[in-house]
This record gives C-alpha cells, sequence and structure tokens, in this order.
C-alpha cells in the first residue's frame, strides 16, 4: 500500500468553489505515467499536477488531464501547485517575496510567491512568444465554433499563439459571440490539427472596459472540454496582443474566464517582457490518496 498527500485548490478564486479546480498529488516520485493518468482520471478534474524532485529546480511539476493526457506550459496546473506548497507551509516564510524555480516538461521557469492578507500570492514568467502564420480562411473555423463567419474579428489576425503550449487566438466580434459559440468537438479537434494548435481560445473586449478581455477556452485535443481558467492561453494571448501594440501603456490584461461555467475566474498578466500571470487559490479539499 502507498499514500500520498493530496487535495484540490481552486485556482484564480476569490471564494471556494470559483476559479478552476487543480488536483495536486504530493511526493509522486515513485508513480508510473500509468499511475499518472489512472489518479488523473480518478479525481476527473480538467487537470490534475504530481509534485516531484528535480535536480534542475526546485520542484518538477507533471500535469496530466483527467482523459489521460499530458499538459505543459505554466499556467492554472503550476501556479496551483506552487499555491498549494505554499498555502501548506512547505516553502518556509513568504512574508516577502521569494522565487523558486520549476521544472515543466524542457523549461525551467521562475514563480515568486508571497503572502498578502493571510493568503499566498503567485506570479510566474511563461516562456517567450512564439507565433504561427496567420490563417486566411476562418469560415470553417467559424462553422466548427456555431457561429457565423463575420462574428470572427479580423484583427489581430487568428493564430496559434504559444508561450508553453500552442493554442489559437480567435478574437470575436463581441462577448455575446462568445457565450454564444457552441462548438462541434468534432469540427473543432479536425480545425485544430489541421491548424497545428492543443486548444482553441475565444475573446472579445468590451470597449468600455478596454483592458479585460471576455474568453472562453476549448481543448478537444486532450480531451478537456471547456476550461475556467487557462493561463497557458491567457499568457500567449496577452504576448499576441502587446507584439500587436494592443495593449494598455503598462502591458497589463485581465482576462475574465469560467462565466458560461458558472466559475468565474481572472486572470491577470502582464509583460515582462514574456507573459507573466498572476493569482491566488483557495484549498478546498485535503487528504490521503491510498493505493
Amino acid at each position: 500500500m502507498m499514500e500520498f498527500k493530496a487535495g484540490l485548490i481552486d485556482v484564480f478564486a476569490e471564494t471556494p468553489f470559483g476559479g478552476n479546480p487543480l488536483a495536486v498529488v504530493e511526493d509522486a516520485d515513485g508513480l508510473s505515467d500509468a499511475q499518472m493518468r489512472r489518479i488523473a482520471g480518478e479525481f476527473n478534474q480538467a487537470e490534475t499536477t504530481f509534485l516531484m524532485k528535480s535536480d534542475r529546480a526546485d520542484r518538477k511539476l507533471r500535469s496530466f488531464t483527467a482523459s489521460g493526457a499530458e499538459v505543459f506550459g505554466a499556467g492554472h496546473n503550476a501556479l496551483g501547485a506552487w499555491l498549494w506548497m505554499g498555502e501548506q507551509g512547505q516553502l518556509g516564510s513568504l512574508d516577502s517575496p521569494r522565487t523558486f524555480k520549476q521544472e515543466i516538461g524542457e523549461d525551467v521557469l521562475p514563480i515568486t510567491l508571497v503572502k498578502v492578507a493571510g493568503r499566498v500570492h503567485g506570479r510566474m514568467r511563461q516562456a517567450a512568444l512564439r507565433l504561427s502564420p496567420p490563417l486566411t480562411a476562418t469560415d470553417s473555423l467559424a462553422d466548427a465554433l456555431g457561429l457565423e463567419p463575420d462574428d470572427i474579428a479580423p484583427l489581430p489576425a487568428t493564430r496559434v499563439a504559444d508561450t508553453g503550449a500552442g493554442h489559437l487566438m480567435v478574437r470575436l466580434r463581441d462577448a455575446v459571440a462568445v457565450d454564444r459559440a457552441a462548438p462541434s468537438a468534432t469540427a473543432l479537434l479536425a480545425f485544430l490539427e489541421r491548424a497545428g494548435a492543443e486548444g482553441c481560445y475565444i475573446y472579445a473586449f468590451d470597449p468600455a472596459s478596454p483592458d479585460t478581455a471576455y474568453a472562453r477556452f476549448f481543448n478537444p485535443t486532450v480531451g478537456l472540454w471547456e476550461d475556467a481558467a487557462t493561463g497557458t492561453a491567457a499568457g500567449p494571448l496577452c504576448a499576441y496582443l502587446g507584439a500587436e501594440g494592443l495593449l494598455n501603456s503598462d502591458g497589463t490584461l485581465v482576462v475574465e474566464q469560467g462565466v458560461k461555467m458558472g466559475r468565474r475566474s481572472l486572470l491577470q498578466l502582464r509583460l515582462t517582457p514574456d507573459p507573466e500571470l498572476s493569482g491566488a487559490g483557495i484549498a478546498v479539499l485535503r487528504g490521503m490518496l491510498v493505493l
């Protein structure tokens, strides 16, 4: 019999049962890939992150979706894991900012944690922006999303942006269109495979609130239908908008996501010059996983 400390933390949440839940399993070095996939399926969350030792960083993180697909990049899967460790007192005093290194796939990336008003807040930098060529034809994408062709805004162009995971950035004309989207899993999966993208991030701006993007995320390629908060998509969106000169002068962006799912999340981003994602979380379950 093996026992592992484990739990759930709601990332980017202001109250319990908001934000995006993440399952965390500690001291997972002895687990096989097959075991990690089975555990992720048992938790049945968007992602489960396993904490491991690293000879390149302070911790190594591996994350799997409920369907067993391994995912990379520094999003809610990484931020939530560090918030979990901080909330459990595993990282020492966080009364002043402290920076740690995390190994995620081939990348070693920094994350800074600090306790503010009793809660641990984290900010972490993602990899440099990589852009694929703009897509010139989006009618079939609109159809896959259950939208009309003119719902897709022409600027900035629809294209894959990557700061750790490559997602298709699709600007829609308004938040109403974002909420109206009703994708066909089969059609969207086929389009993403042709575009070389993992997931699809649809977003729009309110003219009255130009510094906030309203977004939804679909990722059928890893068996994740809709996600409540996606740092690996919000980061490249911020970097792409910055590259197009569409951010405010201080290079910041707020992404509101998860509203349609009843799990409103607010993701804070800024360019440093690479995108930096920040937020807090609330641990809602602590326990022991027994195998």
